[in-house]
């Protein structure tokens, strides 16, 4: 079973998007991986912060997202070229960071 990177830390900040009490759980892809659900709520939600003007942290949880975000296939919806261009500044953070993400991969092989 393969755990994705950071779903420990996604679970905490996963709970900024649900009432207190609530918990989301993490599933198992038919791959085999595990992720944390509500990865993609967070992210659309921190985008918004992003958009309104917050830095630090929210760069931080969106970042910590990618490879989960990855893994479930938004990049496959729209490419990271699509998630630049255009004029909402968070998507394009997590554009420009998924695209550094993956060229760190790709050095490191």
């Amino acid at each position: 079973m393969t755990k994705i990177k950071g779903s420990e830390q996604l679970a905490k900040i996963n709970q900024k998007v649900i009432e207190d009490g609530q918990n989301l759980p993490s599933v198992k892809l038919k791959d085999g991986s595990t992720v944390q659900t509500g990865t993609v709520a967070t992210m659309l939600h921190n985008i918004q912060l992003y958009n309104a003007g917050e830095r630090g942290s929210v760069e931080d949880e969106l970042i910590l997202a990618i490879p989960t975000l990855l893994k479930v296939g938004i990049f496959d919806l729209f490419s990271v070229d699509e998630w630049i261009a255009g004029d909402n500044s968070g998507r394009s953070f997590v554009g420009v960071q998924t695209k550094k993400y993956l060229d760190k991969i790709v050095n490191t092989l």
